[in-house]
């Protein structure tokens, strides 16, 4: 902290922020030199601890604050301004508490602290690029005050940057040709599948799952008809953290009900769109998603568009390098090599399970020990559903069969102690324990 900075400066800091920001008063600030290696929700500093806005960013939750004291309002001007280029959000303009005898402000023998508050809204720092192809998403707050997700085509600048950053010795009028391409026609095609996808998720979905998935809120068209941006609602992480098998539960029931109820595969579940929240385990991003019977070979771009992702995505990677080593045997999962298909959710799920500290995200949401007997049971699940006795009779063949073998795993059962439940028996069990009132 500055040198001469009080306690009680920090503490009128918090209270005068947190006076005018509700989310101050459920997350409280953490000094940033006390903060773990988890990312936290809401951080402190001061200009003596000399983080830099990228150093935050990284340390942060998505949709995350950060209060931050300075030592003069020109200090304040000049951070708030680094923190907007950098992704961030203020959401307490440059202000200060005033120091003086007995807390009491005397003239011109009064200190000022000033400070201010930012909200990480970005998903990326703005001027960086991933491995994937993504869409521009962000945090942005509604006029009720709420935040929503807002996911939109990137610009053509942005898409150029990553094709260059990804081959750099492409000719110039090569790059953009195939930018173009992606934010013209490939990326709104996407988005306007996905919003249509979400509703019919957000309405078939049974109610007591519907809050474990994004809600569409509002689509925003092009000249064309096309969606080039969504509003969806937020599914902040967050909550009281799960146990390895209760999350593999939450996850195995979501999509069971995903695939059985609403009638849609996924076909991403990357632990990146897995969320925890006070709701439990929700999935985003279904924008690769499919209605189960949906007739792609209808549309030749769709066809074109599917059958290369089915050959690229780090899904598909995963289960050719898997199958080929012989870590995957199951004709039911490797069924799915290439191909839009339940198989894909089933098998990343089985991975999924097994490693659920990949995501940083969800590091202090599940309680994960490797070398715990749960830990070690979870994984003897996934060889079973993956590598089965009977590669052409394997006892897992779909999200109602895992959700019966996890739950038997809680029960304390094994494989053939009793007639296995069906899928929705064991569903309906875990609705009555978990749904709320409406």
């Amino acid at each position: 902290m500055n040198a001469g900075l009080r306690a009680s400066d920090v503490a009128r800091v918090i209270h005068r922020a947190a006076a005018d920001d509700p989310d101050l008063q459920v997350h409280p600030p953490v000094a940033i030199a006390d903060a773990g290696k988890e990312l936290a929700n809401t951080l402190l500093c001061t200009s003596a601890d000399a983080p830099n806005p990228g150093e935050l960013f990284d340390r942060l939750r998505w949709g995350g604050q950060v209060v931050f004291i300075c030592d003069s309002r020109e200090e304040a001007a000049r951070i708030g301004a680094r923190m907007i280029d950098s992704g961030f959000e203020i959401t307490h303009k440059p202000s200060h508490i005033t120091r003086g005898w007995l807390g009491l402000p005397i003239p011109l023998l009064s200190r000022r602290v000033h400070f201010l508050v930012a909200r990480k809204v970005a998903l990326i720092v703005p001027g960086q690029t991933t491995d994937r192809f993504t869409f521009h998403v962000h945090l942005v707050r509604s006029g009720s005050g709420e935040y929503e997700v807002v996911k939109e085509v990137p610009t053509l600048d942005m898409v150029m940057a990553r094709l260059r950053s990804k081959w750099p010795d492409l000719a110039g009028e090569v790059v953009e040709k195939r930018a173009r391409k992606f934010t013209d026609k490939i990326f709104p095609v996407f988005l306007t599948r996905e919003a249509a996808i979400l509703k019919i998720v957000n309405r078939d979905l049974p109610e007591a799952y519907r809050d474990r998935v994004p809600r569409l809120i509002e689509m925003d068209k092009d000249e064309r008809g096309f969606a080039k941006r969504l509003h969806l609602s937020w599914l902040r992480n967050g909550g009281e953290p799960l146990s390895q098998l209760e999350f593999a539960l939450q996850s195995a029931d979501l999509l069971r009900a995903l695939h059985d109820e609403a009638g849609i595969m996924h076909l991403d579940l990357r632990l990146d769109n897995f969320v925890i929240t006070p709701n439990g385990v929700g999935f985003v991003d279904f924008g690769s998603a499919v209605r189960v019977d949906e007739n792609l070979k209808q549309s030749p771009l769709l066809t074109s568009l599917f059958e290369e992702l089915m050959r690229t995505s780090e899904i598909q990677r995963m289960l050719l390098r898997m199958t080929r080593t012989g870590e995957v045997t199951s004709e039911a999962i490797s069924g799915g090599l290439h191909k839009v298909d339940k198989a894909v959710d089933c098998f990343y799920l089985a991975v999924q399970i097994s490693s659920p500290h990949v995501n940083p995200d969800l590091k202090d949401l599940i309680r994960f020990d490797k070398a715990s007997e749960e830990a070690r049971q979870l994984s003897r699940l996934t060889e079973q559903i993956l590598r089965p006795a009977d590669p052409a009779k394997p006892a897992f063949r779909s999200a109602a069969d895992i959700l019966r073998g996890i739950t038997q795993l809680k029960q304390g059962k094994s494989e053939g102690d009793s007639k296995p439940e069906s899928g929705r028996q064991t569903s309906n069990k875990i609705l009555s324990k978990t749904a709320r009132p409406a």
